[in-house]
């Protein structure tokens, strides 16, 4: 990072500060332009164990470093989560995700490149690079390339991986603009303003499609979510077939 963006970014984030010390919302506005300035202000806070908020291709979600332990109880304490219930993992790139998770034969680059970036999430099992307080206990993980130029390149900047789950308290509806989840903002870091999300397509809402491909050459979705048939159909084509118990 250049002298001259580092003293952007912090200035930025000195403001954000302030703003936060008198309970303001935090919100960094990245719909028109996505700037090395927001991207820095959101890495830096990820960095020191803070939560965000980032816009993706489905619904807005928070997010903090998979591998901050401390950061991932933050997570679940501002979600109002069940600390039994399972974080699902973003990482930048589709090529990444060999990275965190072990590939099975029926898991080529070809599916990944064709199921990824998008609303699905592929739930495979987990590599020992993970960090072991995310999850424990589980062998497989979920994980995601979001559609989304930011959360990519948030992701691709920190270098480790997204810990990501919905910007909305435990059963409530999942968010398609900032104002849907304001009574998080006081407990985040930042809230990365993309507008809002899913266009007319209220099927967004739903989440990405949850798919289990732990077991060699076959799939089970988890929860069918926004792309269930696209998914489906890619899947099939690649010859994996659903399992049925």
């Amino acid at each position: 990072m250049s002298a001259k963006i580092g003293k952007t970014v912090s200035n930025i984030f000195s403001h954000v500060r302030e703003r936060k010390s008198f309970l303001m919302p935090p919100i960094v506005n990245i719909a028109s332009s996505l700037s090395k300035e927001s991207l820095g202000l959101a890495v830096k806070l990820l960095r020191e164990g803070d939560i965000v908020s980032l816009p993706t291709d489905t619904v807005y979600g928070i997010a903090a470093d998979a591998q901050n332990t401390r950061a991932i109880k933050k997570l679940y304490e501002i979600k109002g989560r069940a600390v039994t219930k399972p974080l699902a993992i973003c990482v930048g790139d589709p090529e990444d995700v060999g990275e965190w998770c072990n590939l099975s034969a029926n898991v080529s680059n070809d599916l990944l490149r064709a199921l990824l970036p998008g609303p699905v999430t592929l739930v495979l099992e987990r590599k020992t690079l993970l960090n072991s307080d995310l999850n424990p206990g589980i062998s497989s993980v979920g994980i995601r390339v979001p559609d989304h130029p930011f959360i990519r390149a948030v992701a691709q900047k920190l270098g480790s991986p997204l810990a990501l789950t919905s910007a909305n308290k435990s059963s409530e509806l999942s968010s398609l603009c900032i104002t849907e989840f304001s009574d998080l903002w006081d407990s985040l870091g930042t809230v990365f303003d993309g507008g809002h999300l899913g266009g007319t397509d209220s099927s967004a809402r739903q989440g990405s499609t949850v798919v289990d491909l732990v077991t060699p050459g076959h799939f089970k979705i988890i929860r069918p979510g926004c792309a269930l048939q696209d998914t489906i159909s890619i899947l099939k084509s690649f010859g994996i077939l659903e399992y049925s118990s």
